[in-house]
């Protein structure tokens, strides 16, 4: 699905004004009306250095983040163009451009700090721009992302007053690229060519000594190093002549230099075949709605003068959108309900056995687009609501059966109630006579195809409003004996008690029937909620190897650069994070029996009658499963 609005231009998305941030609500409708997976691409860097441009290539324009030609910074707040992904199908590409960091017509530099950290929360991969080299300078620049853990907090907990391990900031932030324009120097490193990869890396190495201008001058290459394992770097020669540049976005192709023409190719490929969707911590992916409202939360966050904390975050967008997947789930099942059931089915089961198929179907949906529903609480609310729209249709089906057996019936019966009132059947033998008309009509509702569930009880009430009747017919009837009369009536009374067997025994199948729904019901359930948690316990194990891998990497890197006393602190991290992974690793399934036990026990207290036996069945299920 594409946005409600398509964006041929950019538009304020954050706007900025005298210091105070506020979200700009047309370009939020037009982020949150994109359904699809979303590639967001921040990119953030000193004034007037080019970052438009790089932004307009993204979306294969010249033109459209404003580029400015003066020295005063142009784009304010931040700026969003979303576009169909080029290369990834059904994914939508949302490229933000911030306005100039350090810029000198701003008084409050906290301003350009939370432009920076937004820029973080937002992208999958975040783009820093700079002129010429990455020196020390350069660097100094970056003073933005030794902020981070200030700005940013990761869990809402007792001990938030603690600083964080970086590895908790990795599985939030977005992969990092760094690009340098109007570069001129040579790339080699003691007299031998070098990547721009391998020149970043150079960058970001350590000084050694413990005066605090060097500690302070490693702080950014240390924040770098530890909140972005995966670093790309890109390099650019100049684009045209100077005096061209002012006007860059109206330069042809042909004006344009051929080495940068290449560089731009590459770093566009690079970003449409490597930045990933943009997703939160667990795998959670991000839709323009979810990015939209969790924008939103962000906003309101830092202009209460409040820290975002993501957990939080991501629990509040959780709580909207576990709402709305109820409700998508919901409506899933009603339609293909409405869709399938053919009124009235002839049997119970048959409509069970849909009802089976649709609730699997709405199920899924929901744990598809719900999140962080650990306490089950939004499940619960799902089986409740498919558990009131299906005896809904059990009742609608009831009903359409019981008015097309009583139409059916009363037709067939028509004659035969004409025949009593005219007293037809009072006289001599006409006990007789109306036996073999009432067999006849009761053959022929017989034949009545699709009568439904309810064809036996309708017969029978029917049957049960001539009893006094038929006694009547049975005591006038003069050709009968006393002895016949009698053994008419308790063939009667037989065929009555048959009937009622019958019915008994047909509601008791019913009620088998529907236990047995119920069971299927919360199997279902404890199989899709036992196969989302696996897979999230899969993903987080996931992340947090790849953070200890990174974490190894840096301790090594620290090591072989000389760092001892910094390399047996990543050491200590590194250790608690394999504790860690081994105590999930070891927990599988033991983990989740409370989880189980409550949802069980959520069933049993929501449930009527037979459906608490299944809910108690289902808790101590909870603690057979291996």
């Amino acid at each position: 699905m594409e946005a409600a609005v398509p964006m041929q231009a950019p538009m304020c998305l954050v706007e900025n004004r005298n210091g105070e941030l506020t979200v700009n609500q047309e370009a939020l409708r037009i982020l949150t009306s994109i359904t699809n997976p979303v590639v967001v691409v921040a990119i953030v860097g000193l004034y007037r250095t080019g970052k438009s441009y790089l932004m307009n290539r993204l979306a294969g324009k010249n033109k459209g983040f404003s580029l400015g030609s003066t020295v005063q910074s142009h784009t304010k707040g931040i700026w969003m163009w979303c576009v169909p992904h080029p290369s990834q199908p059904d994914h939508f590409l949302v490229l933000l451009d911030t306005e100039g960091l350090g810029d000198v017509e701003k008084d409050d530099s906290k301003n350009d700090s939370w432009i920076f950290a937004l820029a973080i929360l937002l992208s999958s991969t975040f783009v820093y721009n700079s002129m010429s080299t990455i020196n020390h300078q350069a660097l100094e620049q970056m003073q933005y992302v030794t902020e981070l853990t200030e700005l940013i907090k990761v869990k809402s907990s007792p001990d938030a007053e603690e600083k964080e391990d970086s590895a908790a900031f990795v599985g939030f932030f977005p992969e990092f690229v760094w690009t340098v324009r109007d570069f001129t120097l040579e790339l080699e490193l003691d007299g031998l060519p070098i990547t721009p990869d391998e020149y970043l890396e150079n960058a970001l190495k350590l000084s050694k000594g413990k005066n605090p201008k060097v500690q302070m001058a490693n702080l950014p290459r240390e924040c770098i190093r530890n909140f972005f394992p995966k670093r790309k770097c890109f390099i650019f020669d100049r684009p045209t002549n100077k005096s061209l540049l002012t006007h860059l976005e109206d330069v042809q192709e042909s004006q344009l230099e051929p080495a940068f023409k290449d560089q731009i190719a590459d770093f566009c490929f690079y970003i449409f075949s490597n930045t990933k969707p943009k997703a939160l911590s667990g795998g959670i992916m991000v839709n323009g709605n979810r990015l939209g409202r969790l924008l939103e939360t962000y906003v309101k966050t830092i202009s209460s003068g409040d820290i975002p904390c993501l957990d939080n975050a991501a629990l509040e967008l959780a709580q909207t959108e576990n709402s709305a997947a109820v409700q998508k789930a919901a409506n899933h099942y009603v339609k293909q309900m409405a869709l399938k059931v053919d009124f009235p089915t002839e049997t119970l089961q048959d409509l069970l056995s849909l009802h089976t198929d649709c609730e699997k179907e709405a199920i899924s949906i929901f744990m598809k687009h719900s999140f962080k529903d650990d306490s089950q609480k939004f499940q619960n609310e799902l089986v409740q609501i498919l558990e009131t729209k299906k005896n809904d249709f059990m009742c609608q089906n009831e009903e359409e059966s019981t008015k097309y057996c009583q139409t059916k019936l009363e037709n067939l019966a028509q004659t035969l109630r004409e025949a009593i009132s005219e007293g037809t059947f009072s006289v001599p033998g006409g006990y007789k006579r109306y036996r073999k008309e009432r067999e006849d009509m009761i053959n022929n509702y017989h034949q009545v195809l699709r009568k439904g569930i309810k064809a036996d009880e309708v017969l029978q009430r029917f049957l049960q409003s001539l009893a006094m009747t038929e006694e009547s017919i049975l005591k006038t009837d003069q050709t009968l004996t006393d002895q016949e009369k009698a053994l008419e009536v308790e063939q009667l009374r037989r065929e009555a008690a048959d009937k009622e067997k019958k019915l008994l025994e047909q509601q008791q199948m019913e009620m088998q029937q529907k236990m047995e729904a119920h069971g299927r019901t919360y199997e279902e359930n404890i199989k899709q909620l036992k196969k989302k948690m696996e897979e999230e316990r899969i993903q987080i194990l996931r992340e947090q190897e790849m953070m200890l891998d990174h974490k190894l990497k840096e301790q090594k890197k620290l090591m072989e650069e000389g760092f001892h006393e910094k390399a047996e602190e990543m050491k200590k991290e590194t250790e608690n994070l394999e504790t860690s992974i081994k105590s999930d690793e070891s927990e599988n399934f033991f983990q989740w029996s409370p989880v189980l036990d409550a949802f069980g026990t959520g069933l049993m207290i929501m449930l009527p009658g037979p459906g608490k036996l299944i809910g108690l069945g289902l808790k101590t299920l909870g603690h057979a499963l291996p």
